[in-house]
C-alpha cells in the first residue's frame, strides 16, 4: 500500500493512498468462493452453481463491498502510520477504482491544531473577596418572607403592593382586538408585571370602581400588530387586597423545609446556601476572565467541521429552549447568530483538552461522587436517582467531562496570577438589585 499526505489548508489534510490491483483481486476471489458455498441459484442445489456463474450474477456487488472494506480498512491503517486523527469522517474521492487496476483513492479531512500552551506567565485574574455577615442573612431572611405575601382586604383605595383583581376590556380606535379582554385578573402593583401605563390606571382604586385607562403599547412590543399602537381599557376593580408579610416563626421555617431548629436552623441554612452561591459566583467570574485571556494569548485555527458541529447543537438547544421541536422547523436556522458562541466554544473545548493532557488530569473519583449526589439530590428519590446516573454512561460521562472541565481551570490558575480584590456579598450577587 502506498500512502501520500499533502496539506492542503492550515487544518485540511488530502491523503492519497494506493492499494495493488493483485490484493484486491485476491480478497475479491476468496470473498466470491467463500459465497458460493451457500449461493442459491435456480436450477443447481445450494452451494454447487459453478463460480462463473456466480461472478457473472454476484460479482459486481461483491466487488463493490470488497473496495468499500478495503478503502475502510487501509484509510485507518494509512491515519495510524501518519499519525493523523480526522475531524469529522474523511470526505474519500475514488481516483481508480476499475477492475484489474490499482484501487487509488483521496481522502480529504481536517485535523486538530497543534496546541503549545502560551502566555500563561502574564495573565492577571482578579478574585472577588466577600463574607457572608449577618446583615446579608438578615436581607436574604427578609426576601424570604416577601416571597409568602398574604393578601387581606383593604378598606381604601389601592397604593404601591396591593393586589388588585380587575375584569377588563381594550379597544383600538374602538374596536376590541384579540388578547385584549381579561376577567379575575391579580395585578401586584409595583411589580410591573404588567403593561406601564395599565398598571398606573389601578392605582387609587376601590373595590366596585371602573375606570377607561389610556394606554400606549411600546414600539418593541412583542405582537407586532399591536407594537406603538394607542388603546383604551376599561378596567372594573373587583377587589382591593393589602400586603401583609408572615411573621418569622416556626410556622414560617416549616414553609422552606425546616422542620427542627426553628428560626435559628433556618438562618443557618439560608447561610450555608448564601455561601454556596457566592463560591460558585467567584469561581464562574474567575473561570470566564481566565478563558478570555487565555484565547486570547492562544488564537488557534478551528476545524470547520467542529465549528459546524457545534452551531447545530447551539440551534438545536435554542429551540428547546423556545419549546419548538427541531423537526417542526421547515426552513434552517440562520448560522450567524449561533457562530460566534461556536467558535468559542470550540476553541475553549482545545484549550481544555492541552491543558488536560499537559497537567495529566485525572477525574477525582470522589469529587465525581459528591457531583452525583448533588444532581441526585434534587430528585424525590435521590439515592435511586444517584444509581441510574451512576448506571448511566452518558449521564456519568457528562458530570465527569465538567468536573474535568473545573479541574483544569484549577490547574490553570495555579499557573497564572490570582489578584484577590475585596467586594461584598451585595455587588457580587447583585442582591437587592
Amino acid at each position: 500500500m502506498m500512502v501520500s499526505v499533502e496539506s492542503t489548508g492550515a487544518l485540511e489534510r488530502r491523503l492519497e493512498v494506493s492499494v495493488p490491483a493483485s490484493e484486491v483481486e485476491e480478497a475479491y476471489k476468496a470473498r466470491l468462493k467463500t459465497f458460493s458455498r451457500t449461493a442459491r441459484l435456480k436450477g443447481f442445489r445450494p452451494g454447487k452453481a459453478p463460480l462463473a456463474v456466480i461472478a457473472r450474477q454476484f460479482g459486481p456487488q461483491i466487488r463493490e463491498e470488497i473496495v468499500g472494506e478495503i478503502v475502510r480498512s487501509s484509510l485507518g491503517n494509512a491515519l495510524n502510520e501518519h499519525r493523523l486523527a480526522p475531524v469529522g469522517g474523511p470526505r474519500i474521492e475514488p481516483l481508480s477504482m476499475a477492475t484489474g487496476q490499482d484501487l487509488k483513492y483521496a481522502a480529504v479531512f481536517e485535523v486538530y491544531p497543534t496546541i503549545e500552551l502560551k502566555g500563561l506567565d502574564s495573565i492577571e485574574v482578579v478574585k472577588p473577596t466577600a463574607e457572608v455577615g449577618a446583615s446579608d442573612v438578615d436581607a436574604m431572611v427578609e426576601n424570604l418572607r416577601q416571597q409568602r405575601p398574604v393578601y387581606v382586604p383593604a378598606t381604601r383605595a389601592a397604593i404601591d403592593t396591593d393586589r388588585v383583581t380587575v375584569d377588563f376590556e381594550g379597544r383600538i380606535d374602538g374596536v376590541p382586538f384579540e388578547g385584549g379582554k381579561g376577567e379575575n385578573i391579580a395585578v401586584v402593583l409595583g411589580a410591573g408585571r404588567m403593561l406601564k401605563d395599565f398598571e398606573a390606571g389601578l392605582y387609587g382604586m376601590n373595590a366596585g370602581d371602573t375606570r377607561v385607562q389610556p394606554v400606549t403599547f411600546p414600539a418593541d412590543y412583542g405582537k407586532a400588530e399591536l407594537a406603538g399602537k394607542q388603546a383604551e381599557f376599561t378596567i372594573t376593580a373587583k377587589s382591593v387586597e393589602e400586603m401583609h408579610l408572615p411573621e418569622i416563626d416556626d410556622a414560617f421555617c416549616l414553609a422552606f423545609g425546616v422542620s427542627e431548629g426553628g428560626v435559628a436552623q433556618l438562618r443557618k441554612e439560608v447561610e450555608d446556601n448564601m455561601r454556596r452561591e457566592l463560591g460558585d459566583n467567584v469561581r464562574a467570574r474567575m473561570k470566564t476572565v481566565l478563558l478570555d485571556k487565555l484565547l486570547a494569548a492562544n488564537p488557534l485555527d478551528l476545524p470547520r467541521v467542529a465549528v459546524e458541529q457545534q452551531v447545530r447543537a447551539l440551534q438545536v438547544d435554542w429551540l428547546r429552549r423556545n419549546g419548538v421541536k427541531p423537526q417542526d422547523i421547515k426552513e434552517s436556522l440562520p448560522v450567524q447568530p449561533f457562530e460566534d458562541s461556536a467558535k468559542r466554544r470550540v476553541a475553549i473545548g482545545l484549550l481544555i483538552a492541552e491543558v488536560i493532557r499537559q497537567g495529566n488530569i485525572q477525574t477525582d473519583a470522589m469529587r465525581l461522587e459528591e457531583r452525583i449526589e448533588t444532581a441526585a439530590s434534587g430528585y424525590s428519590d435521590p439515592d435511586a436517582a444517584a444509581r441510574q446516573i451512576r448506571a448511566s454512561e452518558d449521564l456519568k460521562a457528562q458530570l465527569e467531562s465538567t468536573l474535568l472541565e473545573d479541574q483544569a481551570v484549577e490547574w490553570l490558575l495555579g499557573k497564572v496570577k490570582v489578584i484577590e480584590q475585596p467586594s461584598s456579598f451585595k455587588e457580587l450577587m447583585n442582591f437587592g438589585a
